[in-house]
């Protein structure tokens, strides 16, 4: 019902900075949870960072004070903006919405889990 579509992803040299963005598309109530996993070729998918509705946030080992996750709760959208990147960094990074509340008809409907498609970052060295 409800889908993400993820913005940002690119070419970019070590050191530099990329901002990625996540629409959620539908006729949204509330989102519990929202964030960004990544995978890089050969490896698991990974947590990048996570946000609450509430503004909690949760960060990746790897990525603590150099990325930064921010969201948009009237909008529906959730931003990373990816600084002091590295060339590990690479990888398709997914956008992810946990606990969407949305309209469907006359109820509401609770999906669990969604996923965006993907966008890919590569960082050079």
């Amino acid at each position: 019902q409800v889908q993400l579509v993820e913005s940002g992803g690119g070419l970019v040299q070590a050191g530099g900075s990329l901002r990625l963005s996540c629409a959620a598309s539908g006729s949204i109530f509330s989102i519990d949870v929202m964030g960004w996993y990544r995978q890089a070729p050969g490896n698991e998918r990974e947590l990048v960072a996570t946000i609450s509705s509430g503004g909690i946030t949760n960060y990746g080992d790897s990525v603590k004070g150099r990325l930064t996750i921010s969201r948009d709760n009237a909008k529906s959208t959730v931003s990373l903006q990816m600084d002091s990147l590295k060339p590990e960094d690479t990888a398709v990074y997914y956008c992810y919405a946990d606990g969407v509340t949305s309209h469907s008809g006359s109820h509401l409907l609770l999906e669990r889990e969604i996923w965006g498609l993907g966008t890919l970052v590569t960082v050079s060295s």
